[in-house]
């Protein structure tokens, strides 16, 4: 029997075909298409292992080898016996010949591939940030064609709820715009494609709206407090399968939140976390601990353990409350259990499922459409009527503090 071993590529990939028993092997180049591996395997019978690293079009070509019943090893190109650093030649058919070396010596750590659903609703999960990200650029480039020329728009959201009046007067369609009017085409062109930009982020949300309704999962992971919907069906889709991580730090690692570790001799010293895995994941386990301070009554609590009162581990703090929220989520998802706040707290705490009460202050009336003055000019004329505060000056020793008159 043969190992196979694909260095896959853009347009073309290089596969190596491998004999353990007389240590021999060839070479063969074919196109990345469908069609071309399905020749392969029906021309190649004797193929009982296949082996690739993990990339884009190593998801459809595990399932035709799953469909044929081929033994397939996909690997991380990020282990450290990956790392080429004293190779004075690296060309495709090296790296498919030390694939199949690697994968006779147990060297490869095989990743898991997930099914044809979850890789489309993990796709689809980056798209709506895409999307939401280029509104964010939308927005600021149309900030900038009114910055560049003096022109005061409202601040924050409300430029584009109630402020939307007085930015759509300077639009102006580009065919009817003289020399000096280009910039009011411009800014009819961008408005234009953030109402569509906006259009479509509108149907992504409903369409993962009712995903997420269908999902057992997401709607137990938004009975923890502080997690909604987006960051549960992130961490439903990067988990997939919670049986095959054997434990918390086996968690804690796939989601790149464990410190990297230095140890030689007598020096054992861990550095920043790994940041393996999902980018994505991580800032909305991160954002989502943040937001959980104030709903949370467990993650306050442990919040508060962890910084000690200090401001300089606010941010450690953060990190090791966003691991112990994701791993909190695997042994849920593992468990099939609900977020059960007595586990964690004592049970005078443990009321209405550690949720926290939180005291709004009472909405403000909308504001004008538009003002003259902006926000930051009105709060400068007006701190230029109150008295002075209290006006600290540093010297070499001690600090000074002086009341102006």
């Amino acid at each position: 029997m043969v190992t196979c071993a694909i260095d896959l590529g853009k347009f073309n990939s290089v596969c190596c075909f491998f004999d353990p028993a007389s240590q021999k092997h060839q070479f063969e180049t074919i196109a990345t298409r469908r069609s071309h591996i399905e020749h392969l395997l029906s021309s190649r019978p004797d193929i009982d292992l296949i082996v690739m690293e993990a990339c884009g079009p190593s998801g459809w070509i595990n399932d035709i080898c799953q469909d044929r019943q081929v033994k397939t090893l996909v690997c991380s190109t990020n282990e450290e016996a990956w790392n080429w650093k004293a190779t004075k030649r690296k060309t495709d058919r090296d790296d498919a010949l030390k694939l199949a070396e690697m994968s006779l010596l147990r060297r490869l750590v095989p990743v898991h591939v997930p099914k044809p659903d979850i890789r489309e609703q993990r796709a689809f999960i980056k798209y709506r940030k895409s999307v939401d990200q280029d509104i964010n650029r939308l927005k600021n480039s149309i900030r900038s064609i009114f910055a560049n020329r003096g022109i005061e728009i409202d601040t924050g959201e409300r430029a584009w709820n109630t402020g939307r009046v007085h930015i759509n007067s300077f639009r102006k369609p580009i065919e009817d715009c003289t020399r000096d009017e280009l910039w009011q085409g411009q800014l009819d062109m961008q408005l234009t494609r953030l109402d569509d930009l906006a259009v479509k982020l509108e149907s992504l949300e409903t369409k993962l709206d009712e995903f997420a309704a269908d999902h057992p999962d997401i709607v137990r992971l938004m009975t923890i407090p502080g997690v909604g919907r987006k960051t549960a069906e992130a961490i439903v889709a990067a988990i997939d399968d919670p049986h095959r991580f054997k434990n918390a730090r086996h968690v804690s690692s796939y989601l790149g939140l464990t410190p990297k570790q230095h140890q030689s001799g007598e020096t054992d010293r861990n550095g920043r976390i790994s940041k393996r895995g999902s980018k994505l994941l991580r800032t909305m386990l991160l954002q989502c601990a943040w937001c959980s301070l104030r709903y949370n009554k467990w993650s306050k609590k442990t919040y508060d353990r962890i910084t000690g009162g200090s401001k300089t581990r606010r941010k450690k703090a953060g990190i090791a409350l966003a691991r112990k929220l994701g791993v909190i989520a695997w042994a849920m998802m593992r468990d099939q259990t609900d977020w059960d706040a007595s586990k964690l707290l004592p049970q005078d705490e443990a009321k209405d499922n550690g949720k926290l009460k939180i005291k709004r202050k009472p909405p403000k009336p909308p504001g004008p459409v538009y003002s003259d003055e902006s926000s930051g000019v009105a709060h400068r004329k007006a701190n230029l009527t109150m008295k002075p505060k209290r006006q600290t000056r540093t010297g070499n020793r001690r600090t000074q503090t002086v009341q102006l008159k």
